[in-house]
């Protein structure tokens, strides 16, 4: 099981993504500051940080200095400032890759399944590889899919929304939930946005559309993926 540190001072966010990657099944620690970063670290055996930019007592760029004095653990900086110079800025000073605020969190996860697959740590519960729902096939890697065998073009949301659903197959999500997670915290749009989208992925994966064997709605609640264990 991978090891991941999460270091930002915006709570809300770091509590976002600790609860996304524990889903995945890797070991989650965060903090909150520069300095707190650089001791836990020191002390605690990560196989990734993420390091945000600006953070009170010692900003990034200097925590990501200090660490890289006694390890070569891999280090994403997560930063609202998206100049290529803060970017070069953040290579220089140690940073392995670099994500702008505000990201999509199934695109951060990828970037952590790169970085530890390059890294060569065994992340043994990250879920990777081809996913299926019965007719329904996903492929991560290449970006693609498939209904009944037959190529289906899905945009990036429509992929990033689907991909989120096979990967936690009966768990119900609410729009809230989608939104923050496929979208990103900081996205400003109407609920409305999460439906058309499950419309979408049902005209184009779904064998009846108008009764979805697999995208399924909890009225009241919002949408999930069926079980294919429990599909007859």
């Amino acid at each position: 099981m991978a090891k991941i540190l999460v270091v930002d001072d915006e709570r809300v966010l770091v509590k976002g993504i600790k609860f996304n990657l524990e889903n995945e099944g890797y070991q989650v620690e965060v903090g909150y500051d520069g300095e707190e970063a650089v001791d836990k670290a020191r002390d605690g055996g990560f196989d990734l940080i993420l390091l945000d930019l600006m953070m009170p007592k010692i900003d990034g760029l200097q925590a990501c200095m200090r660490i890289r004095e006694f390890s070569t653990v891999p280090i994403i900086m997560l930063t609202a400032r998206g100049e290529d110079t803060d970017k070069v800025i953040g290579f220089e000073y140690g940073a392995d890759d670099y994500i702008t605020k505000p990201f999509n969190l199934l695109e951060l996860k990828a970037r952590i399944r790169a970085l530890l697959r390059r890294s060569g740590v065994a992340a043994q519960n990250a879920k990777t590889g081809v996913l299926t729902a019965g007719h329904i096939t996903l492929d991560p890697g290449e970006r693609s899919a498939r209904r009944d065998g037959a190529p289906v073009e899905l945009t990036a949301k429509e992929f990033d929304l689907m991909e989120l659903l096979l990967r936690n197959p009966g768990r119900v999500y609410s729009r809230e939930n989608l939104l923050n997670v496929v979208w990103g915290y900081e996205y400003i749009g109407d609920y409305r946005t999460v439906d058309v989208h499950v419309r979408r992925l049902r005209e184009k994966l779904e064998l009846d559309p108008a009764s979805p064997q697999y995208i399924r709605t909890k009225w009241g609640v919002g949408y999930y993926l069926a079980n294919p264990e429990q599909q007859n």
